[in-house]
């Protein structure tokens, strides 16, 4: 999808709605298991305010915006975990799993907008629609909705892709640690404090775009039926 300033009314409500679903996923998924901290410090709320991270919500999705660049990603604050509280998997386990939620949310959203997409982009829906309201609906009403879904599908298959790398404190990079021997998990505890930095400069040294488009031009063009 080519840049075009005036969809901005519809990237931005669509990302804002995929990194706080994502970071509900982790939350909702943390609390089943055992830890209410998320809950208790109020952030399972699709209210954005307590989700928004200056940098990840703002800053590198302008950035993005005025780059031009071909894909939009950011990330919301991380909800408190406290896997101490994991009684029913216990502390690795668990972590995974919560970590897991939040990618897998995404990927759920990116599938039912694609759903809805190509539904409502279907011929026969699209003359069903025109027949009983007339195109004016379809050009004031069906087209906007179209624009919304194509972006949901985008960054929700983009901020799957981008939090599975394997880099802490990235949820990739969680998975990975809880998954690896207890020994391995200690050395790469260190990267945790770096991880941002070192996505930051991959980014724009171009390395994730090697890694990240190929799949993601994949699924979308599935999910939107391109």
């Amino acid at each position: 999808m080519e840049f075009d300033i005036t969809k901005l009314i519809f990237m931005i409500p669509a990302l804002m709605f995929a990194v706080i679903i994502h970071e509900l996923g982790h939350g909702i998924i943390a609390y089943r298991l055992g830890d209410p901290t998320a809950k208790l410090s109020g952030r399972l709320t699709f209210n954005p305010i307590p989700h928004v991270d200056p940098i990840g919500t703002l800053l590198v999705p302008i950035i993005l915006i005025l780059a031009k660049s071909p894909i939009l990603f950011g990330w919301a604050k991380p909800v408190p975990i406290n896997p101490l509280n994991f009684k029913k998997l216990g502390y690795r386990k668990g972590m995974a799993v919560a970590a897991a939620a939040g990618p897998s949310i995404n990927l759920a959203a990116a599938v039912l907008f694609g759903i809805l997409y190509q539904i409502f982009s279907s011929e026969s829906v699209v003359n069903i629609l025109v027949s009983i309201f007339g195109e004016g609906f379809i050009k004031s009403v069906i087209t906007p909705i179209l624009i919304f879904f194509q972006y949901s599908v985008s960054i929700n298959v983009i901020l799957a892709l981008f939090n599975l790398l394997p880099i802490p404190p990235l949820d990739g990079g969680r998975v990975l640690m809880s998954i690896l021997p207890p020994e391995l998990e200690q050395k790469l505890e260190p990267v945790e404090q770096y991880g941002f930095i070192i996505v930051i400069i991959l980014l724009f040294i171009g390395v994730l775009n090697i890694i990240i488009i190929p799949p993601y031009m994949y699924l979308t063009r599935i999910l939107l039926g391109f």
